[in-house]
């Protein structure tokens, strides 16, 4: 637990920006692993929400970009879910993707399907869906905080903000 204790002064060197980004994802890691998951998923949370990092779409598209398949569908089902049918129905059909729309009626899409959605896709889509709903960036948070290791796809300055969150929650 030293590195959680020492969380705040390594948060304090990444604000610098004189550490590498490879500094900061192996602290992440350490950190990722030594933290609740659902600690994780709460700064995650805030960093999704956060005007200090990149706007969520940005961020869950490169998340989504670096997914499997299974963690595409799953994604891509929560944001269309927060769409509601029509809605999502409306905004695939026009991404010209109506044949994966059709795939909402049977109860969601499948990996297969998933695969056909590209990140810029993705992108308009979690815009769309956090202007609806928003809270699904607490949801995308949840769900990526069950797949730790992508995290690290938000980027660096994304990631630090993420473990000064975590950092202030353990004071």
């Amino acid at each position: 637990m030293a590195l959680l204790d020492n969380l705040g002064d390594l948060v304090g060197k990444f604000a610098s920006g004189n550490v590498p980004a490879s500094e900061v994802d192996s602290t992440y890691d350490q950190v990722a692993t030594a933290v609740p998951q659902g600690t994780l998923a709460d700064a995650l949370g805030h960093a999704f929400k956060s005007d200090q990092t990149p706007p969520f779409d940005q961020m869950v598209s490169g998340l989504y970009g670096k997914s499997n398949p299974d963690q595409k569908a799953g994604l891509l089902n929560q944001l269309l879910g927060a769409l509601g049918p029509g809605a999502a129905a409306q905004i695939l059909g026009s991404l010209g993707l109506g044949g994966v729309a059709g795939a909402l009626a049977g109860g969601g899409l499948t990996p297969q399907q998933a695969q056909q959605v590209s990140p810029e896709a993705v992108q308009t889509i979690a815009q769309q869906a956090a202007k609806k709903n928003p809270s699904i960036m607490d949801q995308a948070a949840g769900f990526y905080a069950q797949h730790p290791t992508l995290v690290k796809a938000i980027g660096a300055g994304a990631l630090a903000f993420l473990m000064s969150r975590i950092s202030a929650a353990r004071r």
